[in-house]
């Protein structure tokens, strides 16, 4: 065992600029997993490796793996704040309270994030059904 060297024994060099990597994370995928992530890999002209790499940083940060995911998320929160802006006097109109209003819209920031979660989910669970039937 005195050839094993743990991360912190290991020597700190550099390759290409950057540190060397010499972590390995591992994990299994199904058959229809894999084919997803290499023809990802492909598009983006990259390895499997080096996509799942990114993706996983890209993830653990915060940050979208999908740019144009990030656009249209843009464009719904523009989107809410014009209606919000356009039902607040249509609502006042009626003769709804500004309490309640401000209620409403309260209610509605609280839950959608709960709400757009389960819808998530289900199209998650739809698509791996969908996958899974596809590989019998």
């Amino acid at each position: 065992m005195d050839d094993v060297q743990t991360m912190r024994d290991r020597p700190k060099e550099k390759l290409r600029g950057r540190d060397r990597r010499s972590l390995n994370l591992s994990t299994k995928l199904t058959a229809v997993e894999a084919r997803v992530i290499e023809d990802a890999a492909t598009r983006a002209g990259r390895t499997p490796s080096e996509w799942a790499r990114e993706a996983l940083l890209r993830a653990a940060q915060g940050g979208s793996s999908n740019p144009l995911g990030v656009d249209i998320f843009i464009e719904c929160v523009g989107s809410q704040m014009l209606m919000m802006a356009a039902f607040d006097p249509l609502l006042k109109a009626s003769g709804m309270p500004t309490e309640h209003i401000s209620a409403l819209f309260d209610r509605v920031q609280k839950a959608k994030l709960i709400r757009a979660q389960e819808l998530l989910a289900r199209r998650a669970n739809r698509r791996a059904e969908e996958a899974r039937r596809a590989t019998e």
